[in-house]
């Protein structure tokens, strides 16, 4: 590290790594269109450019390994060996090589030798006798004043972007025209606009997540101020609260921004992982990705990475049948998985889809009750499209043999239970013969949370404003008992119901009777009975107080604007807790 601070080694970890990412879709880009001279030269460059980063650190194994493959892909742009598919494996073979040397320099560790048969093989025997010796990397006598930045601008030239297209070749000369008579000079052309890269400066999460951290406070003093402006009655004092509410929301959305990323850091690598998992299973498979501009906020982008590998591998794997099977049924031998993100309103949904052979809802029926997941009775009058949810309890799987590849049901717990963290949820939709279609619903930010407030006595409850359909008004003659579970029969639509006070053990309310709000929560909806609606508020998510912590129902804690604490409701947590007690009810009976 510099005496003023600069690290080159993590900055060169930073710039890497996002080439690595894109490599492993260009990669793949590549081989659907080998004639494409452009992504071509994107590919040679961006291995080029890791290379020239890792022999400025002085690490050999990472330069041996890059160095490698470019007399392979320089060999191809000269047109003395074709690019075929050990090539290709070869390729991707270097990317996952080098992203673990990534991780081993980011743990501190030193780098191990490459395999010598590796390097043949990314090489390969055509462009190994075409390459030709480049100079070495020297290293300066003092590793203290330097800048990956400028290795990147003598590399490239200066504002280049590593991996960006490469611009047009210059014209051929064309024969000297005539001479004209001169025209007058014309003014000077304005300066080129500056790139991207130039209006843009690292900033350490730590530092964004302090200042999430303040705006949350502002908001609980802002909330706060907007309760007691009706108690008080001044008008310079609405005044003043009005203003403050105004730029309390101007720089909460700047900050949020700030904070927020597109999800295309993490589609970028799903290319890559479809291509493997297809070749591993001898299927025929075109991913397309969509919305990858679609921003969430940097926590979020992360925590998806994992359902979202799981999703993927599982539509290859279980959803998307051999290309036999696909043509006896007429369908064509390569199949479609389609990942998809859109905004909708204050949440992101992403969508991971397939045209294969379906979900047999029946099949999981009678598979959990086999396994005692559930009662035959329970299960018996399950609607076939919750059926499906049965896919994420814990244990479940249609599987009868052990595979190296995650199965369509087995972990899907594991995943359901990473998107409630994420204060999101997950439906499935399936049609056999026809594909099935999985949805996660998450939240823009989770520093953040809109939410409904309700209230029981003097205690506030808030309810994830996302899983909130409608606040509705009832009488008893629309209720009903029905296998031992209390029904609302809304617009001849029935819901389960649960009280809110008996889920609390707190006896019945006076209010209760007539006031309820209906949650979704995955496939399914139910109405919640409670004394008060209170009304919409955001809210500042806090931990847990202790006594609470590890309690089923609860997702965490905040102050509302009239300084009473709030505990936020877990509604996936709530509903499972509704239907235990029902069955619990039906078996008694």
């Amino acid at each position: 590290m510099a005496a003023d601070g600069y690290d080159a080694r993590a900055d060169f970890l930073v710039e890497a790594r996002e080439i690595l990412d894109r490599l492993g879709e260009q990669v793949v880009a590549l081989e659907q269109d080998p004639g494409d001279r452009a992504t071509l030269d994107a590919v040679f460059r961006g291995f080029h450019t890791i290379k020239g980063g890792a022999g400025f650190l002085d690490l050999p194994p990472m330069v041996q390994l890059c160095h490698a493959f470019e007399d392979r892909i320089d060999a191809a742009r000269s047109g003395t060996c074709e690019l075929d598919a050990a090539a290709f494996d070869g390729a991707q073979r270097a990317v996952d090589i080098l992203l673990d040397m990534m991780d081993a320099l980011g743990r501190g560790e030193e780098l191990e030798n490459v395999d010598p048969a590796l390097l043949r093989q990314v090489r390969g025997a055509g462009a190994a006798a075409a390459a030709v010796a480049e100079p070495a990397f020297e290293l300066p006598d003092n590793l203290d004043d330097l800048d990956f930045d400028a290795l990147l601008d003598s590399l490239h030239g200066e504002g280049a972007i590593p991996g960006a297209a490469p611009p047009p070749p210059p014209p051929k000369p064309s024969p000297a025209p005539k001479p004209a008579a001169p025209k007058p000079a014309a003014a000077d052309k304005p300066a080129p606009a500056a790139t991207e890269t130039e209006h843009t400066v690292r900033v350490d999460v730590r530092r964004l997540d302090a200042l999430v951290n303040l705006v949350g406070e502002l908001v609980l003093a802002r909330n706060r101020l907007k309760t007691l402006r009706p108690e008080l009655r001044n008008e310079n004092l609405d005044r003043a609260v009005t203003a403050l509410d105004t730029v309390t929301a101007r720089l909460q959305g700047a900050v949020m921004s700030a904070r927020m990323q597109p999800v295309s850091r993490v589609f970028t690598r799903f290319p890559k992982l479809a291509r493997d998992v297809a070749r591993q299973l001898d299927k025929q498979v075109e991913l397309v990705v969509e919305g990858g501009d679609t921003e969430l906020d940097r926590n979020l982008v992360e925590a998806l990475a994992d359902p979202l590998v799981h999703l993927v591998r599982n539509a290859i794997d279980h959803g998307i049948e051999m290309p036999a099977a696909r043509r006896a049924v007429g369908k064509p031998e390569q199949g479609r998985v389609r990942l998809a993100a859109q905004q909708e309103g204050d949440h992101v949904a992403i969508e991971v889809s397939d045209d294969g052979g379906g979900i047999d809802a029946e099949a999981i029926r009678r598979s959990a009750i086999r396994k005692g997941l559930i009662d035959s009775e329970t299960a018996g009058r399950l609607p076939e499209d919750e059926c499906l949810s049965l896919l994420f309890l814990p244990g479940f799987s249609t599987r009868t043999e052990v595979s190296d590849l995650s199965g369509r049901g087995v972990g899907m717990d594991v995943v359901q239970s990473k998107i409630r963290e994420l204060s999101g949820q997950v439906q499935i939709q399936s049609e056999l013969g026809r594909g099935s279609r999985f949805v996660i619903r998450v939240p823009l930010t989770l520093a953040i949370l809109p939410t409904l407030l309700v209230e029981l006595d003097d205690d506030v409850y808030a309810l994830p404003l996302v899983r909130v359909i409608e606040v509705v008004t009832h009488d008893d003659s629309q209720v009903m008992w029905m296998d031992g579970q209390k029904i609302l029969d809304l617009r001849e639509r029935p819901l389960p119901v649960l009280s809110l006070r008996e889920w609390l053990g707190l006896g019945k309310g006076i209010g209760e009777a007539t006031r309820g709000v209906v949650l979704q929560a995955g496939d399914q909806r139910f109405c919640m009975l409670v004394d008060h609606v209170l009304g919409r508020e955001e809210v500042v998510i806090k931990a847990l107080p202790r006594s609470l912590r590890g309690l089923p129902g609860y997702a965490g804690a905040s102050l509302v604007g009239d300084g009473r604490m709030a505990l936020i409701l877990d509604v996936d947590a709530l509903l499972e807790s509704a239907q235990r007690g029902s069955s619990a009810t039906a078996r008694g009976r």
